[in-house]
């Protein structure tokens, strides 16, 4: 296989439904030169199989990295994903982030030497994340406003995400007062400036880990940009059972420490 000049790295576990819809949006990108690496932290066969099924119906290479199940151990399964990567750009996304046909395509243009990408996300409510079909992603439907108001969505700022184009969305990522933060379901950067930092704290769970590693790619010196308003993907619903009070606590004493500190290298990431 060539080397991909973008590598497109996708969380997940036990959430066939939604990487299921999410694989289909990436078999529907404009930018074609790109591979895959799910990062399967524990998921049950039904994942496998769904991922071995798919490869047969998608034009892009597939890699899948898994490991066992010991909780929530995003951290580490997505350091192991990294070092899967066969591009020199990585995107970094979710099991449940349908991107629109232009995502891969707007993280490739805007690239540059010495920055990372900041992009966001549109929240979906459980209705319309299941209602959402196969046809719906290929025909671009759940991109398009009027269909997801005919289904209930409310008229909101937000819609801007989704209908913003050209210099409209040009101009509201720069005045959006959002900071350009590294967001685990919508970023992207050199792997060779994720490797700088030895990628993501391991000691890190839920809460702030994507945000983290930003913080400590800004103390090494790379500057973020933001597409909040031009790299698009439908956030599908879900619960969070992994949301507790203790990772969170954890996870902001390490961040405090990181921003203090200005800290660049974790000692325990993919370099240990």
């Amino acid at each position: 296989m060539s080397q991909p000049r973008i590598s497109v790295i996708i969380s997940t576990y036990n959430a066939e439904a939604w990487l299921e819809k999410v694989l289909y949006g990436y078999n529907c990108q404009l930018f074609k030169d790109f591979e895959v690496v799910i990062a399967d932290d524990g998921s049950g066969p039904a994942t496998r199989e769904l991922v071995d099924r798919i490869r047969d119906e998608v034009f892009y290479e597939i890699v899948h990295v898994w490991q066992e199940d010991d909780g929530f151990q995003k951290s580490r399964i997505l350091n192991k994903a990294i070092q899967a990567c066969r591009a020199d750009y990585i995107i970094m996304s979710d099991g449940d982030c349908i991107p629109r046909s232009d995502f891969v395509q707007v993280h490739h243009i805007n690239k540059e030497k010495g920055y990372f990408i900041s992009g966001g996300y549109y929240m979906l409510p459980m209705n319309i994340s299941h209602a959402i079909t196969r046809d719906d992603i290929q025909q671009q439907r759940c991109f398009d406003i009027h269909w997801l108001q005919d289904l209930g969505i409310p008229k909101t700022f937000k819609n801007n995400k989704l209908t913003a184009r050209g210099f409209i969305s040009k101009a509201l990522n720069t005045l959006t007062p959002t900071n350009a933060s590294w967001n685990g379901h919508n970023s992207s950067g050199w792997k060779k400036d994720i490797l700088n930092v030895n990628g993501f704290d391991e000691r890190m769970q839920y809460g702030g880990q994507d945000r983290e590693l930003g913080e400590r790619l800004a103390n090494f010196g790379i500057r973020s940009k933001q597409l909040r308003y031009s790299a698009v993907c439908v956030h599908l619903d879900h619960k969070r059972g992994y949301k507790t009070p203790e990772s969170l606590a954890k996870n902001a004493a390490i961040r405090r420490d990181t921003r203090k500190n200005k800290q660049v290298w974790t000692h325990y990431g993919i370099t240990r």
